[in-house]
């Protein structure tokens, strides 16, 4: 794979997966977050470009494109990876932290997208790949906000594919379902599922590289289900969710666990 590929958010979790698998397969690889100490020992642990990007900026977003195709190359994929992850009940939730969840989750995305379009649509190629989320898809109390940002994002991202699918571009949006990082800490695993790791979800970026499609879900077996819910009867869906405990997950969680995580997406 000899693309030249930028990933936000690749300072740990699924972004630095992707970074790492991607480097394995020969791609040439530039990393950015808005942590530059974590995203400094990232890129030196690989090897590759590594700058501080805040995703919410033009301006930032501007310079590390620009950066990227200093260092490496012509831009052909760029993954729109950064996001955080709030969790608890609605009425808990404060407005900075909705501001921000939106900010980074959604414009982000969509900044990220316009630059990268911009590069992109004069010579008729390039690819975007955004994460999203199996939230976008699946509303789930006391992820009102994660889920508000995730369902534009998947929007987004479709829309965004039916515009310039026919000017050479290629868009498309992965789905991640529970996966092991920061964003779930002092949550449970839903009843008899086992997590995704970061790795299953940079090799489902991977994938849609080489094949480019316009949405995984990983796992793969949650493709049929998620595509069901929308015949499923409200009552039937609720005893699901008691079922697998989706009802409670983000409410009744260890605070004390995610203080870390949490002063970090608010810093």
């Amino acid at each position: 794979m000899s693309k030249v590929i930028a990933i936000t958010g690749g300072a740990r979790g699924i972004g630095y997966a992707t970074a790492r698998t991607l480097v394995a397969k020969g791609a040439k690889v530039a990393i950015g977050d808005i942590d530059e100490t974590a995203v400094k020992e990232a890129g030196e642990r690989l090897d590759i470009p590594a700058l501080k990007l805040d995703v919410t900026d033009r301006d930032s977003f501007t310079a590390f494109l620009e950066a990227v195709e200093d260092r490496l190359g012509r831009l052909d994929v760029l993954v729109n990876n950064a996001g955080i992850m709030p969790i608890g009940p609605v009425t808990g939730e404060s407005d900075a932290d909705a501001r921000r969840c939106l900010d980074v989750n959604v414009h982000g995305v969509m900044l990220g997208t316009k630059l990268a379009l911009e590069r992109m649509l004069p010579r008729a190629d390039g690819h975007i790949i955004n994460i999203a989320s199996v939230a976008g898809v699946l509303p789930t109390p006391g992820l009102a906000l994660y889920n508000a940002s995730k369902a534009a994002v998947v929007a987004f991202t479709e829309a965004t594919r039916l515009e310039v699918r026919d000017r050479g571009i290629k868009v498309g949006a992965v789905l991640p379902s529970f996966t092991d990082t920061e964003l779930i800490a002092g949550t449970r695993s839903p009843r008899g599922q086992r997590n995704c790791r970061p790795e299953e979800i940079a090799a489902a970026v991977a994938r849609m590289i080489a094949k480019p499609v316009p949405q995984l879900v990983v796992p793969r077996r949650l493709t049929a289900q998620l595509r069901l819910m929308g015949l499923i009867p409200d009552p039937v869906k609720r005893a699901v969710a008691r079922y697998y405990g989706l009802d409670t997950l983000f409410l009744d969680f260890d605070r004390n666990a995610r203080k870390g995580y949490d002063s970090r997406i608010r810093a």
